[in-house]
């Protein structure tokens, strides 16, 4: 399938293609304009195919289907799948958090475009700025904890932290809601109060999410596995490891710094500047988070702190968006459902600081 005929069927008809990648150009989100599929139609190259009664929706327009959230959790569980709605399961953290949340306060309106000149930047769907919503995402996620049993480890994005030893109780939801989840919070969390958890810098140069969740939809529990081996493979040939399983990092926690919270700032910006060269990635199975009927639905989270949402994803994508979207820090329209931080003007890609 040509390029052209691709973004055609992927963005429908509502609006020329051209205008989306003006949009996203004009909006300073990094786009590439290649084809997704690296591979030919039909494929002889041995990717592991969806079942013919994969159904997906390939009509409607996928631009715009995020809803803006200021930060996203995922909850260690050991599994890739859980009950249908996760604030449900009885005793589990994520059960905690939901119920200590404070009232939910409307997000913002989007953005007014003013025009100057005959010229101004419409907003795009589903592209937003943390700073749009005070919405906290709480997802499941298939990594273990690196700590206790009883106690859980909570990746907090675009954070790009891992707090260690959360209780699943209110007393502990509401501590890591007062120290790391606070909408008012800045991007590390509190520098000011004192914990009893213990936080990391994520040591990773990308975090790839893959919903799994089979109680919600049956396709995301088929997808899931086989994009997280096409992932695990191709990042392998381009030299990086790809652990599908925490490191517990041996450091001392950010909570030991004993430097100005300015310091400390620069400190951990200096972390996270560093994490690209590891040339290391994790890849979780995550529950459902909206969309599920453009499965494969893959999330991409980066230490700068965007994240790009990328849906109707297949083995045959996953070369191209490793290499585009990975490694040179660039966009594909025709998978976006959206993201978080994805301006970046001045930035030539999303891995500029």
């Amino acid at each position: 399938m040509s390029f052209r005929k691709l973004r055609a069927l992927v963005l429908g008809h509502d609006e020329p293609p051209e205008d989306i990648y003006a949009s996203l150009t004009s909006s300073g989100v990094p786009v590439a304009v290649v084809d997704c599929r690296t591979c030919a139609n039909p494929c002889e190259q041995g990717h592991a195919e969806y079942p013919r009664r994969f159904s997906i929706d390939m009509d409607s327009q996928m631009l715009g289907t995020v809803k803006p959230f200021r930060r996203q959790i995922l909850i260690s569980t050991g599994k890739s799948d859980w009950d249908r709605e996760i604030t449900d399961t009885h005793g589990s953290l994520a059960a905690m958090i939901s119920q200590t949340q404070p009232p939910k306060v409307p997000d913002a309106p989007p953005p007014i475009s003013i025009a100057m000149d005959e010229k101004f930047t419409p907003p795009v769907p589903g592209v937003f700025s943390s700073a749009d919503s005070t919405r906290l995402s709480i997802l499941n996620g298939s990594h273990a904890t690196v700590c206790n049993d009883d106690l859980e480890t909570v990746l907090v994005l675009p954070d790009f932290t891992m707090v260690v030893g959360v209780p699943p109780t209110l007393d502990g939801a509401r501590e890591l809601w007062r120290t790391a989840l606070d909408s008012q919070l800045p991007r590390m969390g509190s520098t000011q109060e004192r914990s009893s958890f213990q936080t990391w810098i994520l040591p990773y140069s990308c975090v790839i999410m893959l919903c799994s969740h089979k109680r919600r939809d049956n396709r995301c529990a088929i997808a899931a596995p086989k994009l997280e081996h096409a992932f695990i493979e191709s990042l392998h040939r381009k030299g990086w490891t790809a652990d599908t399983q925490l490191e517990h990092v041996i450091e001392p926690p950010l909570e030991q710094f004993s430097g100005t919270a300015e310091e400390k700032a620069l400190y951990i910006e200096d972390e996270l500047k560093a994490l690209p060269s590891a040339k290391k990635a994790l890849i979780l199975r995550n529950s459902h988070m909206g969309g599920h009927k453009y499965a494969g639905n893959c999330i991409i989270y980066t230490p700068q702190g965007s994240s790009v949402w990328y849906g109707r994803v297949t083995t045959h994508e996953v070369e191209s968006i490793v290499t585009k979207t990975i490694l040179d820090g660039l966009v594909l329209p025709p998978l976006l459902r959206g993201g978080l931080d994805l301006s970046r003007p001045g930035c030539s890609t999303l891995n500029d600081w």
